[in-house]
């Protein structure tokens, strides 16, 4: 929904329900400054987390609150540490301002971002982008003894670059068990078996920046993260993507098996945070 005191490019709901979802990675937004220095839209957009956003619109039903940002990674990656240190030392992985796609190819035909740019970048979009999330954690640790923070993403199940071999269905991330209760984490992992899909927990991914900074248990905030691999709810192609058959059109029908999964899980996760007591 839109709300005249937040920029165009960021949408927030709020709800009632003890369970806030964050959609740092849907935007295909790209100021027409920057993608005119560009290699190329498709690949600006190669890395997109496809229709996320209506992979989890059964949301509302719920009642839950949404933070999500129509700005495309390309422009600033909201769940990158802002001071540019990496998440994940010693592993391939992409900048706060990318400059390559997760396959290596770069995205600027000349010169990359410089710090000036980065910092106003930073200023314009992930700070807002912050203050929303944290906004919204505050009003909903106001109405509830916990709060889930449930931070979305997907990726496509082969990046040879990334990671070995094809990613399971499921990556959940707590940060090692930091950012949220065990029993949570539990709960998730059960759904997440009881269906014909793979799972790992804390595997290639861990959690981003938005997990790790805002998961406090000690505090009341649980936060999780959520990577699927898109063949579990797209028909992803067998070999390498192109311009031709990236993205695959959304089909809701070959969505319902984990869309299922997923009404499950952010069911449970209200239900964790409601369980819990002042």
């Amino acid at each position: 929904m839109s709300d005249p005191e937040l920029p165009h490019w960021l949408l927030v709901r709020r709800g009632a329900a003890p369970l806030l979802l964050a959609m740092p990675h849907t935007g295909t937004e790209i100021p027409a400054s920057i993608e005119a220095r560009l290699n190329s839209p498709w690949l600006a957009r190669k890395d997109t987390d496809w229709f996320i956003e209506r992979l989890y619109d059964f949301a509302e039903d719920f009642d839950v609150s949404v933070v999500r940002t129509t700005v495309s990674r390309t422009v600033i990656d909201a769940n990158r540490d802002p001071s540019g240190a990496s998440l994940y030392p010693g592993q391939a992985t992409t900048e706060l301002c990318p400059t390559s796609t997760f396959d290596g190819e770069a995205l600027y035909r000349d010169a990359t971002p410089a710090a000036e740019e980065i910092a106003a970048r930073r200023t314009q979009y992930f700070e807002p982008y912050h203050r929303a999330l944290q906004a919204e954690l505050a009003r909903l640790r106001n109405l509830h003894p916990a709060v889930v923070l449930y931070d979305c993403h997907s990726i496509r199940s082969r990046i040879p670059r990334l990671f070995e071999g094809t990613l399971p269905n499921f990556n959940i991330g707590t940060y090692d068990g930091a950012s949220c209760a065990p029993s949570l984490t539990e709960q998730v992992e059960l759904l997440c078996d009881a269906w014909d899909f793979s799972r790992v927990t804390n595997g290639r991914f861990k959690g981003g920046y938005t997990t790790r900074h805002y998961g406090r248990p000690a505090q009341g905030i649980h936060a999780l993260q959520m990577e699927l691999a898109c063949r579990g709810y797209l028909r992803e192609p067998p070999q390498d993507v192109l311009p031709s058959n990236w993205p695959c059109p959304w089909d809701a029908s070959f969505a319902t098996p984990m869309r299922a999964v997923l009404e499950q899980v952010l069911s449970a996760c209200i239900g964790f945070a409601t369980a819990v007591r002042a």
